[in-house]
């Protein structure tokens, strides 16, 4: 067993390794977001297959697993065989509302013969909340959207608010989101520059996760474990032509 001096030194050995910290600094809120929001979308429609590309390679190298579908009735056909090949049989998504047109995804899936529950209330409180735990704590699959999807990092990122509850993306072992090319962005800072025009947009959800790869963490003697905090899974599902993007 690691004593805790032995544990100490060790940490500090590879905290040594570390390079010095670039410098940092606040960037200026624009003055106005909306507009700034719609230009960095407007220039990565033109960037889409750039934007893929550069998205799938980088979620891959953190584990993650990319998928390319034609349509969204394409991409319930994928994570249906996902599911088959794991053998899964319960899923949980967000509401309907807050999947949007990813709610054919979950069709798909409920037609396959799997349970399909939605995970994610419209209400932020009431008495239907409490039997969602239990569903929740169950299933083998969560299903979402995603709000974007950075290039820079192969990350998604998803915003909580009613119907998009957390815990559908972090609590089942297999994550699977679904997006289109409207979510491509091309690097954190543009993402910072959507969120903002959201923010400045009126009250949003109490959250926004973003998700690079599969849960991982070396907390424990700096060993590198998966699935502590969150999914073992990772799975994104880019649709090229939803039918209502």
């Amino acid at each position: 067993m690691t004593t805790r001096p032995e544990f100490l030194e060790r940490v500090q050995r590879e905290m040594a390794r570390a390079v010095g910290l670039a410098p940092v600094a606040a960037s200026p809120r624009p003055a106005d977001p909306a507009g700034v929001a719609a230009a960095v979308r407007a220039a990565a429609r033109g960037r889409v297959e750039e934007l893929f590309a550069r998205f799938r390679t980088e979620a891959e190298e953190v584990g993650a697993v990319v998928h390319r579908a034609a349509t969204e009735t394409e991409a319930g056909e994928v994570v249906w065989r996902l599911a088959a090949e794991r053998g899964i049989r319960r899923v949980v998504t967000w509401s309907r509302r807050g999947l949007g047109w990813v709610a054919a995804v979950a069709a798909r899936l409920g037609d396959g013969g799997l349970e399909v529950a939605e995970g994610a209330p419209e209400e932020a409180a009431g008495p239907g909340r409490e039997p969602l735990r239990g569903i929740l704590a169950a299933a083998d699959l969560g299903l979402t959207g995603a709000d974007l999807a950075i290039a820079e990092t192969g990350s998604l990122v998803l915003a909580s608010g009613a119907g998009k509850g957390r815990a559908v993306s972090l609590l089942p072992p297999i994550h699977v989101a679904v997006f289109g090319p409207e979510a491509l962005v091309p690097g954190l800072e543009e993402a910072a520059l959507v969120l903002e025009a959201w923010h400045a947009s009126g009250p949003r959800g109490a959250n926004v996760v973003v998700v690079t790869g599969p849960s991982r963490t070396a907390d424990i003697e700096l060993t590198l474990t998966r699935g502590v905090h969150g999914p073992k899974e990772v799975h994104a599902v880019f649709v090229a032509s939803p039918a209502a993007g």
